[in-house]
């Protein structure tokens, strides 16, 4: 009782919280009243408190709450700095299960003792998520591997956590009729068995493995299927530093750029050319190393659970949707936009895929680059807009929430590295909008003439953006040069 006490608590704090960000938001309190930094300070003060607290609340709870906790701690553009700061920790340092309820589990799913099994176990883990936690270890024939085990209740816990998320759900609905929550319990039912069946994960990773293997930059580990099962998973050990941990970069001098470009690409090639997408890519679940050997930049791709399988349609409508936003097509961009299901709401709807102003958006989101200035905007501004926002998720196509989610994460990992204002990451989404369209005509004409027609259109669009992309280097490496004769000058070097 008093566990389903603190559950409820929990839920309670939240849409709490929420409330007073909407009603505060709404000028029912207004802070010119107090001077704008006194209330600046204040305001900070309550969001620290406020996020220490759901913090602590999702690690008392576990499991469904660490998971939103996780989303809500990689929300760096968009949420303030003292919840982001607070919430990080829970993606590779939520709450433990012990030594022995570790061995239980494996003793019941694969039948022996750890000593049994393995030539040495870390009983410390290597990090504890919301649903499992990986230890390192060395099998009996030498091989070294990453033995990722479930928390024994999270399976009982889950669908608990669901159904209070439903009553929750439908008591917000009942004292705020404008907001529209049930698309997450919808989300939850669907996405969490998935998650906890293991096996499933396994055949993801070999499936993304085999699709992106021209990737030379992605690593996916290995799968040891001998020793998998649903709560127990055995992979291949691979060691790296976490994609937002700018320190670990500097000190093994790898290039913040080129990973955010390798990220970008990896995402295109699935979202618009595959259709099938790695949707929970906080950085504890995206690593980076050093190739062995190469010495070249590699990034890490962990946690296979949730995956998103877009229809063809709902596929290349995006990719018309992407093109129309960077080339800043107002009409394509309201036309794909509610063929996607945001009806009028299609302005909303684009500054949430873009995490950009209407006006940048109107602008062209390529040829606008992020400001700080911008960025506050959305911040301020975000709370004014939650009932509609609500609505805008209870109409789009389900394959689009999972989208939002993984676009929130990635956007994250850009503001951690500064990689945000980056061109090169539209012109990677560009290339692979543009070879998905062209696929995909050429599937459905049974023309030689045509096919060749659209291959000549692909090969040349493609070629178009590879020479804006080396204008921009040149661009980049004269301005270097300038930089360094201004610098020369202003600082002679004494002979």
């Amino acid at each position: 009782m008093a566990r389903k006490a603190l559950k409820l608590a929990s839920w309670t704090s939240m849409v709490l919280a929420a409330s007073g960000v909407y009603l505060y938001s709404n000028k029912y309190l207004d802070p010119n009243d107090f001077g704008a930094v006194r209330v600046g300070r204040a305001v900070a003060t309550v969001h620290l408190r406020s996020a220490r607290r759901l913090c602590e609340l999702c690690c008392a709870n576990r499991g469904t709450f660490i998971k939103v906790g996780q989303h809500l701690g990689a929300l760096d553009y968009l949420l303030p700095e003292e919840y982001t700061s607070t919430l990080k920790v829970l993606h590779s340092q939520a709450p433990q299960s012990s030594m022995q309820e570790v061995r239980q589990v494996i003793r019941e799913d694969l039948g022996k003792e750890i000593h049994d099994l393995f030539m040495s176990f870390d009983d410390t883990p290597l990090g504890a998520a919301s649903l499992a936690q990986v230890h390192k270890a060395v099998l009996r024939d030498g091989r070294m591997v990453a033995v990722k085990v479930q928390h024994p209740k999270v399976q009982a816990q889950s669908s608990k956590d669901i159904l209070l998320m439903e009553v929750l759900v439908l008591a917000v609905k009942q004292l705020f009729p404008e907001f529209e929550f049930m698309w997450l319990v919808d989300e939850a039912k669907k996405n969490l068995p998935l998650e906890l069946d293991f096996l499933n994960e396994g055949r993801n990773a070999e499936k993304v493995a085999q699709m992106l293997k021209h990737f030379d930059f992605l690593k996916i580990p290995r799968i040891y299927w001998e020793l998998s099962t649903k709560r127990v998973l055995l992979m291949e050990f691979v060691d790296g530093g976490q994609v937002n941990d700018r320190d670990y970069m500097e000190r093994n001098k790898i290039d913040v750029n080129e990973i955010s470009r390798h990220l970008g690409k990896i995402y295109s090639e699935m979202i618009f050319v595959n259709g099938f997408v790695h949707c929970d890519p906080h950085p504890g679940n995206v690593l980076v190393r050093k190739q062995p050997g190469t010495g070249k930049a590699e990034i890490i791709l962990l946690d296979h659970g949730l995956y998103q399988v877009l229809t063809e349609k709902f596929r290349l409508d995006y990719c018309q949707l992407w093109q129309s936003l960077i080339q800043a097509d107002m009409k394509r961009v309201k036309k794909y936009s509610q063929r996607l299901g945001a009806g009028e709401l299609y302005p909303l709807f684009a500054c949430m895929l873009t995490a950009r102003s209407w006006d940048s958006v109107n602008r062209g989101i390529s040829q606008a680059p992020v400001t700080a200035t911008e960025d506050l905007e959305i911040r301020n501004n975000a709370a004014n807009y939650l009932p509609q926002i609500s609505q805008l998720l209870n109409h789009v196509p389900r394959q689009m929430l999972l989208i939002f989610k993984t676009n929130d994460l990635l956007r994250g990992i850009e503001v951690a590295l500064g990689t945000r204002a980056s061109a090169s990451s539209f012109l990677n989404m560009s290339r692979c909008c543009i070879r998905a369209l062209a696929e995909h005509r050429k599937r459905n004409t049974c023309s030689f003439f045509r096919r060749t027609q659209i291959s000549f259109c692909e090969a040349f669009h493609l070629w178009q953006i590879s020479l804006h992309e080396l204008i921009l280097r040149v661009q980049g490496l004269r301005l270097a040069s300038w930089l360094l004769a201004l610098l020369c000058w202003l600082f002679p070097t004494p002979h």
